[in-house]
Formats: structure tokens, C-alpha cells, sequence
């Protein structure tokens, strides 16, 4: 297979690459590939730092990948990091694929480097936790593509969306990939349509690195299904219709963003879109499809417990705290945000687990394990961004002694003994940064080669 030599020569990375990095790497790459490699300027972000894509080769088709799509997202950045350099120094895999590529390592770098306090390790919970950080939904360049649907009007993409839309009316793609990735779990794939024949290379991708599938609960109830892990690709308009019918009120009220660079590629350009979710750490339990010892609907419900009381600490810390938080700053921005509709989104979540008659066959080990344990993980990174929201006052305020310095220290705490706790639970380990991006890449070269073959997605 063709993914397989490419991918025997991915380095054994130890680390991600911070934008500056990534940055003189693309420079590099450039200088010592003439003709072959070009470094196209396509916008600037919000903070006014250039986003570039690289221009690789010059065949009939056309394919746009992007990095960092959000900023705690790393991995394709690095995938890209490996491709660009193959693909500027092999031409004959270049012409074997036929593509003219533009490659975006990063289309957040501001946000970014808001993360690169956990891109050196220790890959731990509690480590990514105290340093991560993803922007509200409204400041988010993979949702703030423009759309109109029933009630919501979304007419305001911030200027890394817009450097994204300049790029894929220039490329007009016929196959795009946006770089996710997931925090804990397993891998999982979201395509723009059906495309049956992919399914088992994607699977076989998987198996040959020794990664497990994502087997529990969809990221989102209303995914369509697929395959195994494979599903297609939801959009606002589905966000929509799911709230419009287990919310209880106007979607747009709750919805605070525009929809995807997936929805605005296949109608500027009838491009086939691959997401490609890998995960930095996983348990074994992820895939196991045993029965458990719980019916679905009390697992998902017990999920929205847990998710409620990890937000109800968080709450109410930061409604004590708020009207100290005076300095601009990302992290109080973006959890106003996060805490401000998540309610209504746990709300409409219970709506849908009591009612879909779906839910009440037992639950796999797998869904028990994503519901009861993935959750609390995922609440560690709500408790993360208030303590950075916490040290990023103290830092510019200078008041490392008063009142903030006293919540800081209890919020820390509170952070550590969450995952000291959820740590404990779990047979948990990370993922080889090596073997992330041979998946990523290696489900883009089967994807690119089944469209140029002119596959029926």
C-alpha cells in the first residue's frame, strides 16, 4: 500500500512543534525546494500574525489541509510537518497522487501558542489540563463560516475563517481535510458523504498501528453513522434541528457561531471533506463491545450528572471571582462562553436520552467507559481553563498575594485531585505522537487517491 512507505519514515517525535517552529520549518522547506514549493500569505490573524499556506507540486487535482483548525489540536500540524517535506522531495509521489497541495500547518497560530505550555510533556491528564485552552465558539475558525438556516444568521467569520475561505475559493479542492483531533478515547472519522469502500482502509489503518477505534458514544447524539467510527460530518444545520427539538427554545439563542469549513467547501466546491479525530491518550475499554452492567440511557444520563456537577464547581469559583477579572483575556472570554450554554446543551442531552427508545438496550463496556469516565476528562479541561483564567489576572495585575492568588491556589488543588482521581480509574496511557500522525496521514493518502480515482463517494 501506498501509505505504508510513506508512513515507515515518520520520525519519533517526542514533542510538538511550537508556530515559530512550524514556521521556519515551512521557510526552510521553501528555500531548499525552488519551483517546487511556495509559500502562499492567504490572511492574518486576529492578532496580525501571517497564516501561509504551502503550494506543493502542480497536478490537475486539488487539495487543501489544514492544522490547528482548533488550537489544542496539534497533531495534523505535525502530519503536515512530515507530508510537506515528502512531498517536496519525492516527486514520484507527487505524481503517483496528482494533486496540487496547499498545506496550512497552522490556521490558529494566536490561540496556539496558548497551548504550547503542554506540547513538550509530560503527556499526563493533569498537565494537558493545566494548559490547555480553546477559544469560545464564536472565536473559532473552523465555526465561523457564514450560514442562514431558519432562525440563525451567522454573517461574522473572524479573520482566520476568512483567510480559510480565501484559500479554498482560491483551490476550489476537490478533497479537503481538516485536522481535529480528539483528547481521550479512541480514533473515529467524519466524511462529507458516504464512501463505502474507505471504511475498511480506514479501519485496517488503525489496526496496523496497534490504536483502538472509538467504540462509545457518538461525539455528538445526532451523527449519522456510517461504519465503525466512521460517521458524516454534522453540521450547524444539524446542531439546529437537534436543539430545535430537546432544547425547549429558539436554537439560535443557544448556538454562538456560524457552521464549518466542511459545509462551505461543498458548496463552494463539491469537495470531499475528511476529519481524521485521534486521540493523545486511551484506555482499552474504548473498544470493548461487551455488555455492561447498565442499559445506555442510565449511562448517558448518569453522564450529564457528572457533567453538571463538574460545571457547578466551576460556576460557581468563577461567579465569585468575575467582577475581578478585569484584564482582556482569551480564557474568561471563552469560558463565559462554554459555561453560558452549557446548560442548555446537558439540558437538551437528558431531553434526548429519556426519550429515544434507541437508548434503553444495555450499554457496551465501551459506552459505560465513554459516558462514566471520558466525561470527567473532558470536565478537567472546563477546570483548566478557569485557573489559567485565574493566573492570566494575577500575571498582569501583579496580585500574586490577595484574594485571586487564594481561589488560584484552591482551583489548582481542585485540578489536581480531579485527575490524581480519574487517573486512578483508568488503565490510561498516551498515544505515540508517531503513530497519531501515520494515522492522520495515512487515512489522507487513501482518501486523496479514492477521489483523484474518481470513487463514487
Amino acid at each position: 500500500m501506498l501509505w505504508r512507505d510513506v508512513c515507515d519514515a515518520i520520525p519519533d517525535y517526542e514533542r510538538f512543534l511550537t508556530v515559530d517552529e512550524l514556521e521556519e520549518s515551512s521557510e526552510r522547506l521553501r528555500e531548499r525546494s525552488p519551483g517546487v514549493v511556495e509559500l502562499v500569505e492567504i490572511g492574518r490573524s486576529r492578532a496580525g500574525h501571517p497564516i501561509r499556506a504551502l503550494r506543493i507540486g502542480s497536478g490537475p487535482r486539488r487539495a487543501v489541509l489544514f492544522g490547528c483548525p482548533h488550537p489544542n489540536e496539534p497533531i495534523g500540524a505535525m502530519m503536515l510537518e512530515y507530508l510537506s517535506s515528502r512531498l517536496a522531495e519525492d516527486a514520484g509521489l507527487r505524481d503517483k497522487l496528482g494533486y496540487t497541495w496547499y498545506l496550512v500547518k497552522c490556521i490558529d497560530p494566536d490561540g496556539t501558542r496558548l497551548n504550547e505550555g503542554w506540547f513538550r510533556g509530560p503527556f499526563t491528564l493533569f498537565n494537558y489540563a493545566r494548559h490547555y485552552y480553546r477559544p469560545a465558539g464564536f472565536e473559532q475558525a473552523e465555526w465561523t463560516f457564514p450560514i442562514r438556516y431558519k432562525t440563525l444568521v451567522w454573517e461574522k467569520p473572524i479573520p482566520e475563517t476568512q483567510a480559510l475561505m480565501r484559500l479554498i475559493d482560491l483551490a476550489r479542492p476537490d478533497f479537503m481535510y481538516s485536522l481535529h483531533n480528539a483528547g481521550f478515547g479512541g480514533v473515529y472519522w467524519y466524511v462529507s458523504r458516504p464512501c463505502p469502500p474507505l471504511y475498511e482502509r480506514f479501519h485496517g489503518i488503525v489496526r496496523d498501528q496497534g490504536i483502538p477505534l472509538s467504540l462509545g458514544e457518538p461525539e455528538m447524539p445526532f451523527a449519522k453513522k456510517y461504519a465503525q467510527a466512521i460517521f458524516e460530518m454534522p453540521g450547524t444545520r444539524d446542531t439546529y434541528d437537534y436543539y430545535e427539538k430537546y432544547a425547549g427554545k429558539d436554537p439560535a439563542t443557544i448556538i454562538s457561531a456560524g457552521t464549518s469549513s466542511v459545509d462551505y467547501a461543498r458548496e463552494v466546491a463539491g469537495s470531499f471533506v475528511l476529519v481524521c479525530e485521534v486521540p493523545y491518550f486511551y484506555d482499552p475499554r474504548i473498544e470493548d463491545t461487551s455488555p455492561a452492567d447498565i442499559s445506555r440511557r442510565d449511562a448517558v444520563l448518569a453522564s450529564v450528572e457528572i457533567d453538571a456537577e463538574a460545571r457547578d464547581y466551576v460556576e460557581r469559583v468563577f461567579a465569585s471571582v468575575r467582577d475581578r477579572l478585569t484584564a482582556p483575556s482569551p480564557f474568561v472570554t471563552a469560558l463565559t462562553d462554554f459555561l453560558r450554554h452549557g446548560r442548555e446543551g446537558l439540558e437538551a442531552k437528558r431531553r434526548w436520552a429519556e426519550s429515544d427508545p434507541d437508548l434503553q438496550r444495555p450499554a457496551t463496556v465501551a459506552e459505560k467507559f465513554d459516558n462514566l469516565q471520558v466525561t470527567r476528562f473532558y470536565r478537567l479541561l472546563l477546570l483548566g481553563l478557569l485557573h489559567r483564567a485565574l493566573e492570566h489576572q494575577i500575571a498582569v495585575a501583579g496580585d500574586g498575594a490577595g484574594e485571586l492568588e487564594t481561589v488560584r491556589a484552591e482551583v489548582y488543588g481542585e485540578l489536581e485531585r480531579r485527575a490524581a482521581e480519574l487517573e486512578s480509574q483508568l488503565n490510561w496511557r498516551p498515544i505515540p505522537i508517531r503513530k497519531l500522525v501515520a494515522v492522520q496521514l495515512a487515512s489522507a493518502l487513501e482518501a486523496a487517491r479514492y477521489v483523484a480515482e474518481g470513487g463514487e463517494c
